[in-house]
């Protein structure tokens, strides 16, 4: 006989087994526990000794008669047993099949449970989860008894069709009257029936018994969980609250500053310590000085420590400006030549307009906010296109860059040229304007700056522009050529949001025909919420000289609190095609990049080598901000001149832009409305294009779609006749693009 314990898989009974052919079948005491069938020879050797154990997941089950059946692993091990009745046999056989598909479910989600465990018990640890651990026990459970009812099920249909196949025949042999003279035929047809009926009561009983047990774990746990959801909705409401409340608290608080002293005088995310440690300085009067490939040198690093904290400092606070040398800092000293213009050096102050920020981001969370209307209360006066001019604020270094020696130098010139562009963006959380489809912005500075661009917007959705700059005229051999098309997507993901630009930049140099790309890194806008805003750059990025093969993988370092490294650190190296190291770059993307060149290699450690360099050279240093500029959106010197009013602009050119003009001179409500009007009027034109024109690509004036050799990538290139255009004052080829309703106010009126 057979016992069963509390466990529905664990199964305990006599089996007779064959042994061999001289023994034939012996009887054992067999066990089935956790998803293993054992035997000994006696119930006294399960303390010592077990005779042998079979694996049921995966397992073969066949029954051979009435009383035998076989247990088969695949070829290693089979165990051909016998009960001692058919009604003993089919307990066995039940028990077995729930046995093995509890083993083979524990198989299918042993890795995943392995993981579950793993994150369930650091959470455990850190005492954050385990309401979330019991639950996932909970449910793993209940899975198991549904897999046990489906089980019985299948045992159960079985089973039933087996029984009225017997009670057919049955009945057949009944209404043979030749057949009921023999009462041994019908005897037998009985006795089947009754096995086939005490088989189907054992199966139908144990589905009867995991239904309750389903039932009862169910019911036990369904107020738990009503009680949980009910808790979580609570808190998530009250969480909502307290956000908006902190969000409104902020808001207030930055009007008090805003009409009290002005910002603050430390960095956004650097603390006072940080900045007393900028203050040390370092006698450099050895002629080489040591420097490793993550580190460098502790000299070079409290040099730019040294910096950081001057230039930061120098830049974003008025009162220490004043007492400077040179210059007098209350007035902006224009960049001019013989007979070039003086462009501004102020705009309107940024008014103090408060909005509720909680209100429109909560709903902004996840998606990308190309894709979502904004009002201008999160812009600066100046559009994308604009924006991306600021890349050249400092196209100086691509003038010496251009007249080095070696390429290796020239490659470090380019880095610095790189992450220069990023100096004016650790106060400007300002969102620029989404231009419009077919704008544009050109800029002539050659006669102060040494350079030209013109952008225009080539795509709406996805946003992309195109960019094309160029040094002096394009006959000069030792200039040089920028261009790019950069695609710009962002995610709010509530504290704080990613801007991820796409596309590849390119510069080439004419005299020695070196040609340069490379991709810009992440930009974080954190605290977006609460507390106070401020941005990072961080990811690996990579520059490569194409002609020669020389090449720079450089580190923008992710700002941490509890990190050692200097806030904002830039570093990498400048290799060759050989993988031989030449110079080293370090410094930070806000105040400056020096370059060591490197006179010998210790390779003692090959993952951190460390580097014998001369003393370091500064290849390029940020300008401070203009006095005031706390007020002007923290826009730079550059930047205060982008909107600026130009005679002979093409009519798509982002100064006309009239939503943008407004918001400049401090009417938002105007600027809001005629942003929205813009807007609409755009969406009309791309439905009457859709409309006119279906299935065909918007093709943007001057810019052509063309694969790049280099990258293979496709892209828009400039096709050079904006210039040509300019200067005879042609426009036909313009859209319309700021174009609005008659029913519009007038913008004359309002300034």
């Amino acid at each position: 006989m057979s016992e069963k314990t509390s466990e529905s898989d664990n199964f305990k009974g006599w089996l007779w087994k064959w042994t061999n052919y001289i023994k034939g079948y012996q009887r054992r005491w067999f066990v089935l526990s956790n998803g293993l069938l054992s035997y000994y020879r006696s119930q006294a050797e399960m303390a010592h000794t077990c005779r042998g154990t079979i694996n049921l997941a995966g397992a073969f089950i066949v029954t051979e008669d009435s009383c035998n059946f076989m247990i088969s692993n695949g070829g290693t091990q089979t165990f051909h047993l016998k009960a001692s009745s058919e009604v003993e046999r089919q307990r066995w056989i039940t028990a077995l099949e729930l046995a093995k598909a509890r083993a083979s479910r524990m198989i299918d989600t042993d890795d995943s449970s392995d993981e579950d465990n793993d994150e369930s018990m650091g959470r455990e640890l850190a005492g954050v989860d385990v309401e979330r651990n019991d639950l996932r026990i909970t449910l793993r459970t209940l899975g198991s008894k549904l897999d046990d009812l489906a089980t019985c099920n299948d045992l159960i249909s079985k089973h039933g069709g087996a029984l009225q196949r017997a009670l057919s025949e049955l009945e057949t042999a009944e209404n043979n009257l030749s057949k009921l003279n023999d009462p041994n035929t019908l005897s037998t047809r009985i006795k089947t029936v009754n096995e086939r009926a005490t088989l189907f009561r054992i199966t139908s009983t144990a589905m009867i018994n995991a239904c309750n047990d389903f039932l009862q774990l169910a019911q036990g746990q369904g107020k738990k969980w009503h009680k949980a959801i009910v808790h979580e909705r609570e808190q998530r409401l009250r969480l909502e609250e307290t956000v908006e409340t902190l969000a409104k608290q902020h808001n207030t608080l930055e009007r008090a500053i805003h009409a009290g002293t002005g910002p603050p005088r430390s960095d956004p995310g650097v603390s006072d310590e940080s900045g007393k440690k900028g203050e040390l300085s370092e006698d450099e009067d050895d002629e080489f000085v040591d420097a490793s490939d993550k580190g460098f040198t502790t000299e070079f690093v409290k040099e730019h420590r040294k910096t950081s904290s001057s230039v930061s400092t120098s830049s974003y606070d008025s009162e220490s400006m004043k007492n400077d040398e040179g210059p007098s800092n209350n007035e902006v000293v224009p960049v001019v030549s013989s007979g070039a213009r003086v462009w501004r050096s102020k705009i309107p102050e940024k008014p103090n307009h408060s909005i509720n920020l909680w209100s429109i981001m909560k709903n902004c969370i996840g998606r990308d906010l190309s894709k979502i209307p904004m009002p201008i209360n999160f812009n600066e006066p100046i559009s994308m296109l604009q924006r991306l001019a600021e890349d050249l604020e400092y196209s100086d270094i691509l003038d010496r860059a251009a007249k080095c020696s070696s390429s290796q130098e020239q490659m470090a010139h380019v880095v610095a040229f790189s992450v220069s562009c990023y100096a004016t963006t650790l106060f400007r959380i300002g969102k620029p304007f989404n231009p419009l489809l077919g704008e544009t912005f050109e800029m002539d500075r050659r006669d102060d700056l040494g350079f030209r661009l013109i952008c225009e917007q080539v795509s709406h959705h996805p946003p992309s522009a195109a960019i094309f700059a160029e040094s002096k005229d394009a006959s000069d051999k030792s200039g040089w050529s920028f261009w790019t098309q950069i695609t710009v997507s962002s995610k709010f993901r509530g504290k704080y949001l990613n801007v991820m630009p796409g596309g590849t930049l390119h510069v080439v140099f004419h005299e020695t025909g070196h040609h340069y790309t490379w991709k810009k890194p992440m930009i974080t806008i954190h605290n977006i919420i609460v507390g106070k805003l401020w941005v990072d750059q961080s990811g690996d990025a990579e520059i490569i000289n194409h002609t020669t093969g020389d090449y720079c993988k450089h580190k923008y370092f992710p700002y941490s609190y509890f990190s050692r490294e200097t806030p904002r650190k830039v570093s990498g190296i400048v290799m060759d095609k050989h993988d031989t190291a030449h110079y080293v770059i370090n410094g930070t993307w806000d105040s400056s990049i020096d370059s060591a060149k490197i006179v010998s290699v210790n390779n003692a450690n090959k993952s951190k080598p460390v580097y014998k360099t001369l003393p370091a050279k500064n290849l390029w240093m940020a300008s401070a901000l203009p006095p005031g500029s706390d007020k002007m959106y923290f826009f730079s010197n550059l930047a205060i001149t982008l909107n600026e009013e130009v005679d002979g602009v093409a009519p798509t050119d982002s100064r006309l832009r009239p939503d943008q003009r407004m918001m400049e001179h401090g009417n938002w409500d105007l600027a809001n409305e005629l942003k929205q009007n813009l807007e609409d009027a755009q969406r009309a034109r791309r439905k009457r294009r859709e409309q006119t024109q279906p299935g065909e690509i918007y093709q943007p004036t001057w810019f052509s779609l063309k694969s790049c050799d280099l990258t293979h990538e496709m892209m828009f290139t400039y096709d050079k006749e904006y210039w040509n255009c300019r200067e005879s004052e042609d426009w036909k080829k313009c859209p319309v693009v700021f174009e609005l309703p008659k029913a519009a106010t007038p913008i004359a009126n309002s300034t």
